[in-house]
């Protein structure tokens, strides 16, 4: 499968950003997705994750109750909209699929990224 990450830019603090990731293939709806995010000189670190049917979702505790993981299995594209942001979510925001958990070594596919910045 293939994963094409969109919609990341410059934005200020509490303003508001959605990340779109479109996925090739007819078996999206199989796959748990997935945001990541990787801030410059630091680890890539879980953000984000859904379960298959979108009744399950799960955050980390810094964007809990800010942001929002979302899927649309007709169109293949899982979304994370992202409120109130900070200075500190500033990273490349990677979506991911076809794993498990919250550690990126257990997905099977990633896209590109996009870039989030967010200025103070």
């Amino acid at each position: 499968v293939q994963l094409q990450a969109s919609g990341g830019g410059l934005v200020q603090a509490g303003g508001s950003l959605r990340l779109s990731c479109a996925a090739s293939g007819r078996t999206f709806s199989s796959y748990t997705m997935a945001w990541f995010r990787q801030a410059p000189g630091k680890e890539r670190e879980f953000v984000a994750r859904i379960t298959r049917s979108g009744t399950n979702t799960y955050y980390r505790d810094s964007v809990q109750g800010r942001f929002t993981i979302s899927r649309d299995n007709a169109k293949n594209t899982v979304y994370l909209q992202m409120n109130s942001l900070k200075p500190e979510d500033t990273a490349v925001y990677y979506c991911a699929a076809s794993g498990s958990g919250y550690a990126g070594y257990s997905y099977d596919y990633w896209g590109q990224g996009t870039q989030v910045t967010v200025s103070s």
